[in-house]
């Protein structure tokens, strides 16, 4: 086998253009193009694209609130939660940063993250 340290040596003692020749000379010769790594690595990224918009269940996370808002957000954590009693759900407002749905379908998270935003509360979808 050759030594790659003296061949990767040679190989940089070539120009631009050699280097070109190189290429084009091994592409006959082993009836490959050296362009096609690039395009499939170009498609991975696409790819994968679609399985993060892929997502259906999200989580509604309420981050913070001013305190001012806060009697506004615990009437809104109960209109989206429903079955939560008042102590509940001020504990559950108390304790932000706090997980208010999980697994909730888009549609409703994104109805639940409007309504306790425009209460005063500020949400992340997970």
């Amino acid at each position: 086998m050759a030594d790659i340290a003296n061949l990767v040596e040679e190989l940089s003692k070539l120009t631009v253009l050699e280097a070109a020749d190189l290429v084009k000379q091994l592409e006959e010769k082993w009836g490959v193009s050296a362009a096609a790594p690039v395009a499939v690595a170009a498609a991975a990224p696409a790819a994968a694209a679609p399985a993060a918009e892929a997502k259906t269940n999200f989580d509604v996370v309420l981050v913070s609130l001013p305190a001012d808002k806060k009697i506004a957000v615990i009437k809104a954590v109960r209109e989206v939660k429903a079955g939560l009693g008042l102590a509940e759900a001020k504990a559950l407002v108390e304790g932000a940063p706090k997980t208010v749905l999980e697994g909730a379908v888009k549609s409703e998270a994104e109805a639940a993250q409007k309504k306790l935003e425009d209460a005063g509360a500020k949400v992340e979808l997970k």
